[in-house]
């Protein structure tokens, strides 16, 4: 009686810190989406997701618009367009970015693409290289449930850049929510007690 009691006390405080946890990394989340960005970015760069064939899926589409309408505002700002090629994508998704956002008004000249990466930490890691020279203010695009994440990781990485969020569309909040507190988990274990690639 006493062993099963101490298993359900075990269980129940695994439950309540689990949940106490996932409420800390949410509030953080929501923290850092509601940063505003500054103006007259020197660079964006936006950060790949799915790609439907040659469709941006609804994650990546309200990426590239919240890119979009910033570079609309910011005509000296470069673009780098980031992501390679994964299953079910008939194209990069850098390019997929760059044939929204030239669909949308933006000038081909001013969009660069990285078409290797596979993850956030080589999106960054990738797109390091076509940053100019004299650029000092740089903006990483991505959902307002990454954003905290990508700000991150490129700060683990030397890079000072602010963030620009974009809308998470509603039909992918809980799974993209959930799958972004295992994600942030994975990265303290690998940063602080694993040691980060």
């Amino acid at each position: 009686m006493m062993k099963n009691k101490r298993v359900q006390w075990i269980i129940s405080s695994f439950v309540v810190m689990s949940l106490i946890y996932v409420a800390i990394l949410h509030m953080i989340i929501s923290q850092y989406s509601h940063l505003i960005a500054p103006k007259n970015a020197d660079y964006l760069i936006v950060l790949g997701a799915r790609v439907k064939g040659t469709e941006p899926s609804k994650v990546l589409a309200s990426r590239i618009d919240a890119a979009a309408k910033y570079l609309k505002e910011n005509t000296d700002t470069l673009v780098i367009a980031s992501g390679g090629k994964g299953p079910g994508e008939d194209i990069t998704e850098a390019e997929a970015i760059k044939r929204e956002l030239i669909s949308q008004g933006i000038n081909k000249s001013r969009i660069l693409l990285e078409e290797h990466s596979t993850d956030t930490y080589e999106n960054i890691e990738f797109s390091k290289k076509f940053i100019p020279p004299t650029a000092e203010l740089g903006l990483v695009v991505t959902n307002t449930f990454h954003i905290y994440r990508a700000l991150s990781i490129a700060n683990y990485q030397g890079l000072r850049v602010k963030g620009l969020s974009a809308e998470t569309p509603w039909s992918a909040v809980i799974k993209s929510y959930s799958r972004e507190y295992l994600a942030i988990t994975k990265f303290y274990l690998e940063r602080y007690i694993i040691g980060f690639k």
